[in-house]
């Protein structure tokens, strides 16, 4: 890899020679601007504005645009006055855990090339440090006439830096997230675990760019004097009216695609949109959405709350009028009971009127005979 700057990793009192090299490159299609009627080249001239003529890059300076549109002109020698003591040298100033560096912050990659072989064990030494704290090192370096952030972080057996953003480059995300109030229920954050859980992880290895390859497979059917073959339209999302129905299709695309099926009962009518869901939206303890559906377009009286209450009303019916029944029932018997009672008295009641009778006749009989 070629060089693009070259100076010392400030670390203490320890100093490294180092390179710095491209950690990436860009794999992506450029083109030219051409005139469509003859294919020739569109470039650029540098003209000065105020004589119309091309200057070449010697005559060409620098000059800093006032708001009011006067150009104020700098010099080489005007910055060359300037302090930049990072100039050549990549000066750490702190170690700090990795997780306090936010993403957004991330620029440029590079990749710190130890500069010979006096370099290698002062290289060593802060990569192990690196490798032991578990932390990233914060410096300060200076890179195409700017003074620039970066931080330093073991890859392999590199240190590699990423060029950071100032804190104050980096934008407050104000009037981003939606203003709306909007609730998020159980059941759609357990679909949504189900659907993460299903496309799972994957090897970064394995991703690449299918658009570029398919730019040039049109050039180099167009280089051979062919017509490019015509590419599939990619099958267009509509627009999302349910959000559940959305997350158990995509629990579904997502299981279908890594091959596995989604068991679901069929063979009963009103199933189909049970299955689509599949056993993960199950596994979620998700209310199907064919039952949710049903329940909104079925009339008032059967369907939706109300219904489940009336049906319950009307479920409770049954056993009230049982429970009357069987009072009525018993009744009757209550009945019999007491006539049994009120004839058994009665019964009594004659025994002891006759018996009355005969102790007066037999009183009546004795006075006779004493007469």
């Amino acid at each position: 890899m070629r060089s693009i700057w070259n100076g010392a990793i400030s670390f203490g009192l320890v100093s490294i020679p180092i390179k710095l090299v491209n950690a990436t490159e860009n794999h992506s299609i450029s083109f030219r601007q051409i005139h469509t009627e003859d294919g020739g080249r569109i470039r650029y001239r540098k003209v000065c504005e105020l004589d119309d003529h091309e200057v070449s890059s010697a005559e060409i300076g620098k000059g800093y645009e006032d708001a009011d549109g006067t150009i104020i002109p700098i010099t080489e020698e005007d910055l060359s006055h300037l302090p930049l003591p990072t100039a050549k040298t990549i000066e750490i100033v702190a170690f700090v855990p990795a997780d306090r560096i936010d993403p957004l912050q991330m620029d440029a990659s590079y990749y710190l090339q130890a500069g010979g072989a006096p370099a290698a064990k002062p290289y060593t030494l802060l990569r192990e440090a690196l490798k032991r704290s578990n932390k990233v090192a914060i410096a300060k370096y200076a890179l195409r006439g700017r003074e620039r952030l970066g931080m330093l972080r073991v890859v392999g057996d590199a240190i590699a830096m990423h060029g950071l953003l100032w804190p104050d480059e980096v934008r407050a995300p104000e009037g981003v997230a939606p203003e709306t109030s909007v609730t998020v229920r159980d059941k759609e954050l357990d679909l949504a675990d189900a659907l993460m859980d299903t496309l799972g992880e994957v090897d970064l290895e394995d991703l690449h760019d299918e658009y570029r390859e398919a730019v040039e497979e049109v050039v180099a059917a167009k280089a051979a004097g062919e017509t490019p073959r015509e590419m599939p339209a990619p099958p267009s999302s509509g627009k999302v009216l349910d959000l559940m129905a959305a997350l158990e299709k995509s629990v579904r695309a997502a299981k279908e695609s890594r091959g596995e099926k989604p068991d679901g009962r069929a063979g009963e009518p009103g199933e189909e949109q049970e299955e689509e869901g599949g056993e993960v939206a199950a596994e979620a303890g998700v209310t199907r959405l064919a039952q949710r559906r049903s329940a909104r377009t079925a009339p008032k009286g059967t369907g939706g709350k109300k219904s489940t209450s009336t049906a319950k009303k009307t479920a409770a019916a049954p056993r009230k009028s049982t429970a009357k029944t069987a009072r009525a029932e018993k009744k009757p018997t209550a009945s019999k009971s007491t006539a049994r009672k009120t004839a058994a008295k009665k019964a009594t009641a004659s025994k002891a009127a006759t018996a009355t009778k005969k102790t007066a006749a037999k009183k009546a009989t004795s006075r006779k005979h004493t007469a």
